[in-house]
């Protein structure tokens, strides 16, 4: 960078005033700032830095972008620019310029990042087109952090609404997310959550099939946004990110009474991260058994088992569902094959799980055994 002289220009505006002994043997500094997109720095921050002594000045800018002090030693200086106070004790500089000459009188420097930017881009052969497009690039990558801090503050807002069961709030503030940028998949899949969770709280019907609706919309858009660009790299964290995007969708359409919705969603949950599918079976069959499809729902506790054999309560419910097609021979309960198996295999696993008391009177009412992980036997007692 080359040093610039001012030609006795008017001052324009004191940011800072730096005391030097005497005067008359001091120059004073001024300049404009502007960063890579061409706008002002305002309200940054310029230090000079005496390379012979360490002295130090620190200057503002103002809403234009300009300093100016008086009072400064003649020498060399290594000058820095700052976008803010911040910055400048993080020590995350804009720009620096080392060898620069003050001397007696006025000196200017002038700051102007993109012109260094494409200065130092034309020095590397890089064309005036290619210079733009580059250029075009780094204002594109600004905006979108300015743009992600921004939604970020929003989730963070409506998060702390909800949390205190706000949820109108919540809906509200991602609303005007989802103004600011339509693109985001988590955006649309939180403001899917809080629309489905406020509908709980409604007592009237119309008002919370309305707000299960807009849950229903907000999912799916979520969806087709992740579908077309996923924004992880890492597949599986993908995988399991769409997963929940079909899980809470189905819970919506089975909380609409729309089974065949929820049991067709709850599959695509399984497909997009076959680790989780479990969890997606055992919700089919919950939503089966509450609709009053035992043969279906006995289908579904059968795939959770077979995706995890360890999950007890998929073979307590199972059970039930079995013990819901028993019939009476004469005062006799008789139950379908694999009902006390279902029954036997939960306490199996959990002794003294929440429905071990239920799993072995039902047992006993079909005159079954009962069996724990422990290998005891308690044969039912005889009338």
């Amino acid at each position: 960078m080359k040093t610039r002289f001012a030609i006795f220009l008017p001052v324009l505006l004191v940011i800072g005033l730096c005391v030097c002994p005497a005067f008359g043997q001091s120059g004073s500094v001024k300049g404009v700032c502007k960063d890579a997109s061409g706008a002002p720095v305002a309200d940054g921050v310029v230090v000079f830095a005496n390379m012979d002594n360490g002295q130090k000045y620190t200057l503002k800018t103002n809403k234009k972008g300009e300093y100016f002090s008086l009072g400064l030693t003649p020498g060399k200086y290594v000058v820095t620019l700052y976008k803010t106070a911040d910055d400048m004790k993080a020590n995350k500089e804009m720009d620096h310029i080392k060898g620069f000459q003050v001397n007696l009188d006025e000196n200017t420097y002038d700051f102007d990042v993109k012109k260094e930017n494409e200065d130092a881009l034309k020095g590397k052969g890089v064309s005036a087109e290619e210079a733009k497009k580059l250029q075009e690039q780094q204002q594109k990558q600004q905006k979108e952090v300015s743009t992600v801090k921004s939604l970020n503050e929003k989730l963070n807002a409506a998060k702390t609404a909800a949390d205190a069961g706000d949820f109108d709030t919540a809906i509200s503030t991602l609303t005007e997310a989802n103004q600011l940028d339509p693109s985001r998949d988590l955006i649309w899949f939180k403001l899917g959550d809080y629309y489905r969770l406020s509908a709980a709280k409604q007592t009237d019907k119309a008002e919370k099939d309305k707000r299960l609706a807009s849950a229903i919309d907000s999912y799916n858009k979520a969806i087709e946004i992740r579908k077309a660009a996923p924004p992880e790299k890492d597949a599986t964290v993908a995988a399991k990110n769409l997963n929940a995007y079909y899980n809470n969708l189905a819970e919506a359409y089975a909380k609409s009474n729309k089974v065949d919705d929820a049991v067709k969603t709850y599959a695509l949950a399984a497909e997009a991260d076959p680790s989780s599918a479990a969890q997606a079976y055992f919700n089919t069959g919950a939503v089966l058994t509450n609709a009053g499809k035992a043969d279906d729902a006995i289908v579904a506790f059968d795939k959770c088992i077979a995706a995890d054999p360890t999950r007890a309560e998929a073979y307590y419910q199972k059970g039930v569902n079995m013990l819901g097609k028993a019939t009476l021979q004469g005062d006799k309960m008789v139950a379908v094959p694999g009902t006390a198996e279902a029954f036997q295999k939960y306490l199996e696993l959990v002794p003294t799980g929440g429905h071990s008391e239920e799993a072995k009177a039902m047992l006993t009412s079909i005159g079954a055994s009962v069996e724990t992980s422990f290998g005891n036997k308690k044969k039912p007692t005889k009338k």
